[in-house]
């Protein structure tokens, strides 16, 4: 299944993506209307899913209003340097440990909504990942059986403002100004997926392709991953992981194609579809002084 959470009628609720159509399941009284309560319900209810999809009525995409499939995650981890190519080109070492930081719950956005450059900044950088969301409350998952505790893939646009990644002494603040975490198009569910280890990632700048690999060369795989961060806390339904990118950042170009207004950033990942984002200045609505 492809699990969306969207907007239409001023309403917020969740539906099944079939096609270029979305079952709008949540007009039975039977389904959650959001990810995490549909989720948190367990394989009941993602089977009630079903069924409800299969006699809900249908209503284009094209008049939805996509939002990220989890608005609101109870955490939303990513990991650095985690493909070899990247490593390479930022000129550092690999790392002898995963490099996990948290982006900001408060940088999620939609997969079609626009990002900002921020007032502070001009070194505006793309980064296209695969990512997934776990799928019920877990801890000390074997990474043999870490596949049971995922519900679904879905891409993050992991953006990123490079001068504030550095100066910082972690990487938080340079990963999480709003809007920096588009998310989506969907949830798709594993079974759709098949091996999440072998997938085409690209990314394209204005049509031109920046970044192209396959997942099957992330150095920490998704399993590994929810082994790991399972080790330290507990995992909850609705926790976003975003697994790293591949080489072809603005940052490592020589001299660096900092995202401008205007720049169309397109993230496309085999079998999950595509999020597009538009750049725009950050507006001065923002002020919530």
């Amino acid at each position: 299944m492809k699990i969306a959470t969207f907007t239409h009628g001023g309403r917020r609720r969740i539906g099944v993506v079939e096609g270029d159509e979305i079952a709008d399941v949540t007009t039975t009284d039977k389904v959650p209307t959001d990810m995490i309560a549909l989720l948190s319900a367990g394989p009941a209810a993602l089977d009630e899913l079903r069924r409800a999809a299969a006699r809900a009525p249908r209503l284009a995409l094209a008049d939805v209003h996509l939002d990220a499939p989890v608005p609101h995650p109870p955490k939303f981890l990513a990991i650095g340097l985690n493909y070899a190519g990247h490593v390479a080109e930022t000129g550092r070492d690999a790392p002898q440990f995963p490099v996990f930081f948290n982006k900001q719950t408060s940088c999620v956005t939609g997969p079609y909504d626009p990002i900002h450059r921020p007032r502070v900044s001009q070194a505006l950088d793309y980064e296209g990942e695969l990512a997934f969301v776990i799928g019920r409350r877990c801890r000390h998952v074997p990474k043999e059986r870490a596949h049971e505790v995922i519900a679904g893939y879905l891409i993050c646009h992991d953006v990123s403002v490079r001068d504030w990644q550095f100066k910082a002494q972690t990487m938080t603040l340079g990963k999480s100004f709003d809007t920096h975490g588009p998310l989506g198009p969907w949830l798709t569910t594993p079974d759709e997926v098949g091996n999440p280890h072998d997938l085409q990632l690209s990314t394209y700048v204005n049509g031109e392709r920046r970044q192209h690999a396959r997942t099957s060369q992330l150095i920490h795989d998704c399993f590994d991953q929810v082994a790991l961060l399972s080790t330290v806390c507990t995992l909850e339904p609705g926790d976003v992981i975003s697994t790293g990118t591949p080489e072809g950042v603005a940052g490592a170009m020589k001299p660096p194609k900092w995202l401008v207004p205007g720049d169309v950033v397109r993230i496309e990942i085999e079998k999950l579809g595509h999020v597009e984002n538009v750049v725009v200045e950050e507006p001065a609505d923002t002020d919530l002084v």
